[in-house]
């Protein structure tokens, strides 16, 4: 059992890393290739990408790829339908707000952060799906408010990025595509689900692309590095090892507090790759935004321990 925990730990801690580098990715596109046609190519490669570790999964499972049961195959299509148009929504947003901050800000840093502050908005918004949220969310709102102040807000409203709104509204839309995803993870295949919102993310981008942008076949393969990472590594390889490390996870809030680490790994990268160093305010603020990621995902079990053994 020990083995399994420090493989589920390694696993999860190595997509953290992916997706992490993965902001670095989108900000060396963002000046070159346009968002919607940046997703476009990202997620119909990581949809395919997918079907062969769909295929692996299923034959482990002993199940055919193909669903036999026609309610499943139209439960898994609406599915994938409803959490692909809320993944295009986040995704395309979080390109859109990458693309707008200036040269030489730290936009891995702030980005990075920013969505991932999506881990406090779902129970925020399961509020609306009568679940509460409990204490240590309560928490982890105000420290985020705070770690957002020093990150953005230091130097007053004139030192926030456009960027920064826009990616937090990203943050958002990621929320209600995690909530969408919670609903139906449970009746339909994971995989197969995460391939196909890709699909559908995939066609409403290329759709958007041809409506709004002028693809530039030149910059798009001068960027083929950046998007394959995005399309295999971030997407594929990185949603493979969620998927093993959580299923040997016997701590489902470690499992979430080291996938979170990929805002750490976002600013590491900003600075590794990019050179573009935060601000010691914006220290601060990533590190306050930090503990309230983590903060927010502490079971509640833990509150009540202690209060039954302070009692």
């Amino acid at each position: 059992m020990r083995k399994k925990q420090v493989l589920s730990s390694a696993l999860l801690l190595t997509a953290a890393i992916i997706w992490g580098f993965a902001f670095v990715a989108q900000e060396k596109l963002s000046d070159t290739v346009p968002p919607f046609t940046v997703n476009t190519i990202r997620s119909l490669i990581a949809s395919v990408a997918l079907i062969p570790v769909a295929a692996v999964t299923r034959h482990i499972k002993g199940k055919p790829l193909r669903e036999d049961n026609p309610a499943d195959r139209k439960k898994l299509i609406k599915a994938g339908m409803i959490c692909g148009v809320m993944l295009c929504v986040s995704v395309n947003l979080q390109q859109f707000g990458i693309s707008l901050y200036p040269a030489g800000a730290p936009a891995s840093a702030h980005s990075g952060f920013l969505t991932a502050l999506y881990i406090i908005f779902v129970p925020l918004f399961g509020l609306f799906l009568h679940k509460k949220p409990g204490l240590f969310v309560g928490i982890a709102v105000v420290l985020a408010v705070i770690g957002l102040y020093f990150l953005c807000l230091y130097d007053g409203f004139g030192a926030l990025y456009t960027g920064d709104i826009v990616v937090l509204i990203c943050a958002m839309a990621f929320a209600v595509q995690i909530l969408c995803v919670d609903r139906y993870i449970g009746e339909v295949d994971g995989v197969k689900l995460s391939s196909l919102q890709f699909l559908v993310t995939g066609i409403l981008s290329a759709i958007l692309m041809l409506i709004f942008e002028k693809p530039d076949i030149p910059a798009i393969l001068a960027g083929w590095a950046p998007l394959l990472y995005l399309s295999i590594c971030s997407s594929g390889v990185g949603y493979t090892l969620q998927i093993i490390g959580q299923q040997y996870a016997s701590n489902p809030s470690l499992a979430s507090i080291l996938m979170s680490m990929e805002s750490v790994f976002a600013v590491l990268g900003g600075v590794i790759f990019l050179h573009a160093v935060p601000k010691p305010n914006e220290w601060i603020g990533c590190g306050i935004m930090l503990a309230a990621i983590i903060i927010a995902q502490l079971p509640q079990e833990l509150l009540k321990r202690s209060v039954r053994k302070e009692s």
